[in-house]
């Protein structure tokens, strides 16, 4: 898909077909394009990991509170580590914003493989955290479902945005 197209196109989704899998070969592309992204200093403070075996999937599941979530048959989740990430003299930590591009990267190319997700940042932290056994020096930073829409519905909605003049300045 043209880049301008994917960026455009990607939506967050709320219904997934529960009845489709996503091949470990898509998977594994979402993978390397988190890989691919830039950090400070190429540091990569990042993990990926992919959920999809359900036992695991249902424990993740509960620690989110909206249903909607349930049919997605897989569930990224993005985690790094504070210690790992460059930081400045000021003391401002890269983590969040290496983790944000890495992030980007995974549902922007979910979107050209023409697998939908949700940028989730509302989930239980410490709950999370106990269900995957997360380390104390690493950091839980998103999750997204990954599935293929159940029926196209959000892309029915128009995408509002901004006007360019709102949203930049060419000074």
């Amino acid at each position: 898909m043209e880049f301008m197209k994917v960026v455009q196109n990607r939506v967050s989704c709320r219904a997934y077909d529960p009845n489709r899998e996503i091949s470990k070969e898509l998977l594994v592309k979402i993978a390397e394009a988190g890989k691919a992204a830039p950090s400070a200093a190429n540091l990569q403070p990042w993990k990926f990991l992919f959920v999809s075996s359900p036992e695991l999937l249902e424990k993740v599941r509960e620690c989110y509170s909206r249903r909607w979530i349930d049919n997605a048959p897989h569930i990224l989740i993005v985690k790094g580590s504070r210690s790992r990430a460059w930081v400045r003299r000021d003391g401002y930590n890269s983590l969040e914003t290496d983790l944000t591009i890495a992030m980007d990267h995974m549902i922007l190319a979910a979107e050209n493989l023409g697998i939908a997700s949700c940028w989730i940042a509302a989930f239980d932290n410490e709950k999370l955290r106990a269900v995957l056994g997360i380390k104390s020096d690493e950091e839980i930073f998103a999750i997204t479902p990954l599935g293929y829409s159940a029926d196209g519905s959000e892309r029915k909605r128009e995408k509002k945005r901004y006007d360019l003049d709102q949203a930049a300045e060419f000074i």
